[in-house]
């Protein structure tokens, strides 16, 4: 009986022995791997360098940033730069519009988002083809700058934030995306839920909203990022320069820096710690910023909506 099962065992390992062998991978894909192993670092490398490049010289003397080079640290490190743009009068207002913007767009249009899929992800839904195609239509057809204008106009919202806020409110895409994620979760949890008296508003509220964070978390990153980088809704809607957005006083400082400085109180001339090119250096770090910092506390819904599309799939 012995000898059987340790035959047994014995002809179980080379069998698991052939099968790795089988498994392993030939030179040529070895070499293939090792390709696109060094292939995608550059381009990341490649993509990552730009940002670096203007964070390290953003901290460096003016002298040594005036000389150019490569900067792979800080060359006689100074945070003087940043406390020049953070004194700026146009760019801490352009702060303050741009994250007022951000978080009243992005949570509006998180939810309206939802709301809108959530009824056209049933297909019972009298009119679902149509509102679909309505929707899609959006996607392929524009007005127009001018006629988009001209209802803005007509809305009274010219020069206020709300010009800003809420024509980007619902994305044709992102409801598409969350129609989808809505159309996948199983039906038999709202029938649950109405027979236990539920109505359709806990429903959508309690149970579905809940378990659509993933999705939702990535809807709202994806509206403000959308609001955060806007600066042409600015320059077509907004004519008081003390509502201008972030993105509208750093292409203004880009353009013409010593003028946007002189606006907002900082002679470039009488303080010889920093210079443009360090001055640019630190706002676009500025800008940038704030996105980067929300990025990773969205990472693991972004991680969790992987999971569930590949389990689903």
């Amino acid at each position: 009986m012995d000898n059987g099962v340790r035959t047994d065992f014995s002809t179980d390992i080379k069998s698991s022995v052939s099968s790795f062998r089988r498994i392993q991978q030939s030179p040529l894909e070895k070499t293939f791997n090792v390709f696109n192993y060094v292939l995608f670092a550059l381009l990341s490398l490649m993509m990552l360098y730009p940002f670096w490049h203007q964070l390290m010289m953003s901290l460096s003397n003016v002298h040594t940033a005036a000389a150019g080079g490569v900067f792979l640290w800080p060359k006689q490190f100074t945070l003087s730069t940043y406390q020049t743009v953070l004194r700026s009068r146009g760019i801490m207002n352009g702060f303050r519009v741009s994250l007022i913007v951000t978080i009243t767009g992005t949570a509006a249009g998180t939810l309206i988002t939802a709301m809108l899929a959530y009824p056209l992800s049933k297909l019972h839904l009298r009119g679902n083809a149509i509102f679909m195609f309505f929707i899609v239509f959006t996607m392929l057809f524009n007005g127009g700058m001018i006629p988009n204008y001209m209802l803005i106009r007509d809305l009274k919202m010219l020069d206020t934030l709300f010009a800003l806020i809420l024509p980007g409110l619902a994305g044709a895409f992102n409801i598409i995306i969350m129609r989808s994620f809505f159309a996948s979760l199983p039906s038999s949890l709202e029938e649950s839920a109405k027979i236990d008296g539920a109505n359709d508003v806990f429903i959508f509220f309690r149970i579905i909203i809940p378990l659509s964070m993933a999705t939702v978390a990535t809807i709202a990153l994806f509206t403000a990022v959308m609001y955060w980088n806007d600066y042409f809704s600015t320059v077509l809607y907004i004519t008081s320069k003390s509502k201008w957005s972030m993105q509208a006083e750093l292409r203004n400082l880009l353009m013409n820096t010593s003028q946007a400085l002189r606006d907002s109180g900082v002679q470039l001339a009488q303080d010889l710690t920093v210079s443009e090119n360090t001055i640019k250096a630190a706002s676009i770090i500025v800008t940038t910023t704030p996105i980067l910092i929300v990025y990773p506390f969205l990472q693991r819904y972004f991680v969790k909506g992987v999971m569930i599309g590949s389990i689903k799939g």
